[in-house]
């Protein structure tokens, strides 16, 4: 008797697992991947669609992926297309607007968003002037991504990065000054 309930709990157990395990394998699960292609057109699309039906923390990486796509052909309509998919994305709630400004604006505008607020406080910026250069470098680096390899605006590109260099200066001049009051 023993022996016999061992086996039907063990061949219960068996069953069970069996079971589950092919639900699992029978269960179709929505995929998040981005459709490989080269038409940024239709990325952004699969991309919005993916976004509204349940895959909106894959926002970073379809931002990146749509990014390597533009830069298999770039032209500066791009720019638009991305504010274009900035503006949705705001609109269906994945990200606040300042976000998506924040986003765009890193890579598509001379104007550098890791500057953004009081940086002309000597007692807020001079403290951490290395950090915040080294954040513009880096967003500089952004910018010629979005604006040079994505959308082929050269002009707006060299000038956020003589914007850079100018920063550069009066960032030291200012924090000379201050250092000596």
């Amino acid at each position: 008797m023993k022996n016999t309930m061992k086996h039907v709990r063990w061949t219960g157990a068996l069953l069970a697992a069996a079971l589950a395990l092919t639900g699992c394998t029978t269960t179709p699960t929505a995929s998040c991947d981005l459709p490989r292609t080269q038409n940024l057109n239709a990325a952004i699309n699969a991309a919005d669609s993916l976004l509204a039906n349940g895959c909106e923390n894959h926002f970073d990486e379809y931002y990146a992926q749509l990014l390597n796509i533009a830069e298999g052909d770039p032209q500066i309509e791009n720019k638009r297309k991305f504010s274009e998919f900035l503006l949705r994305t705001s609109e269906q709630g994945l990200l606040s607007k300042r976000q998506a400004e924040r986003a765009y604006n890193r890579y598509f505008n001379v104007k550098f968003v890791s500057l953004m607020g009081d940086y002309n406080n000597c007692s807020q910026t001079c403290p951490r002037k290395r950090q915040v250069l080294t954040s513009m470098e880096a967003e500089l680096q952004d910018k010629e991504r979005g604006l040079l390899k994505v959308s082929q605006d050269a002009r707006s590109y060299y000038r956020a990065d003589r914007l850079f260099k100018e920063t550069e200066l009066v960032l030291e001049a200012t924090c000379t000054a201050c250092a000596a009051q």
